[in-house]
């Protein structure tokens, strides 16, 4: 095994979207995956791309990613990332992939002069939970996640 993370690359796009797709199917979220490559390419690499990614990869085969953007906490006055999505393909959870990719998007964020990682964990992924717990994440059951999005928006933005 011989595993390794490093930033995603637009050559990367096809690997990356059949993991997004994995990870909507373990979430049974797959009704909501809409994201193709296109859209994705988009959000990475073009002019005023939104977000960055990083790939795991065991002997150049994908095995994992994550996804995340900068963001900005008004109380705290920190700046860190917002991290989207953190995946492990099933058959290599367990071997410290995630860990690593944790541990590469902290040193990115360090190096930026950020201060912290944000993210949303479902309530029934329980390993996730204790996994995230295990490496030192404060989780804050007050909050709730709220988002506009569809008609909600173009509502809003109108």
């Amino acid at each position: 095994m011989s595993i390794s993370v490093r930033n995603v690359t637009s050559a990367d796009i096809t690997a990356v979207l059949g993991l997004i797709r994995e990870f909507a199917a373990f979430e049974d979220l797959t009704d909501y995956c809409e994201v193709d490559e296109d859209r994705l390419e988009t959000a990475l690499f073009t002019v005023g791309a939104t977000a960055e990614g990083l790939i795991a990869e065991d002997d150049g085969q994908a095995i994992g990613y994550a996804l995340f953007f900068p963001n900005f906490s008004s109380f705290r006055g920190q700046r860190g990332f917002y991290l989207d999505d953190i995946y492990v393909t099933e058959s290599y959870r367990g071997r410290g992939v995630g860990e690593l990719m944790l541990k590469e998007l902290a040193r990115l964020a360090e190096a930026r002069g950020y201060e912290r990682i944000d993210f949303l964990v479902l309530d029934w992924n329980t390993p996730a939970i204790g996994f995230y717990k295990k490496l030192g994440a404060n989780v804050d059951e007050a909050e709730r996640h709220f988002k506009f999005t569809d008609d909600a928006f173009k509502t809003l933005a109108s």
